[in-house]
């Protein structure tokens, strides 16, 4: 769990370095929007800003009875807020896995990468695509009900 938060939390922490130079200075302003652009960064790598979590059992089930795509993805990593911002609202549609929170998922994305957890990893009909173009995976999600 501390895994991954600890990038956020080291930008963070380097946000807060960074910007006591200016404020020491006496530049309040620019103190605060270099803080502000490392949270909000540090935000966006976060694991808050992907739907909650479920594991690779779990996802596979709500798949096989909904027809949704499986997300294999990892805190972290760009690729994946990459799919997930540009996914917008669609995103939550989706069944998205923590390979850091779930074992099995990890198993899963190595057995499909031949031995790298390179994420993320798109489970289409039980078909795994390692780094999809988002256009792609949103056409792959049925019509909404």
């Amino acid at each position: 769990m501390t895994r991954v938060w600890m990038p956020p939390v080291l930008l963070v922490l380097s946000g807060a370095a960074v910007a006591t130079g200016p404020a020491r200075s006496g530049d309040h302003a620019t103190a605060a929007v270099l803080f502000v652009l490392f949270l909000l960064f540090a935000g966006m790598i976060s694991p808050l800003v992907f739907p909650r979590p479920v594991t690779a059992a779990e996802a596979r089930r709500r798949s096989a009875a909904d027809g949704c795509p499986v997300v294999y993805w990892r805190p972290g990593c760009t690729y994946c807020l990459r799919l997930r911002l540009r996914l917008g609202r669609d995103a939550s549609r989706l069944h998205w896995v923590d390979i850091w929170r779930d074992p099995a998922g990890a198993a899963e994305v190595r057995a499909a990468n031949g031995g790298d957890e390179t994420v993320p990893t798109v489970l289409v009909a039980d078909r795994p695509h390692t780094n999809p173009d988002p256009s792609w995976v949103r056409e792959q999600l049925p019509p909404a009900a």
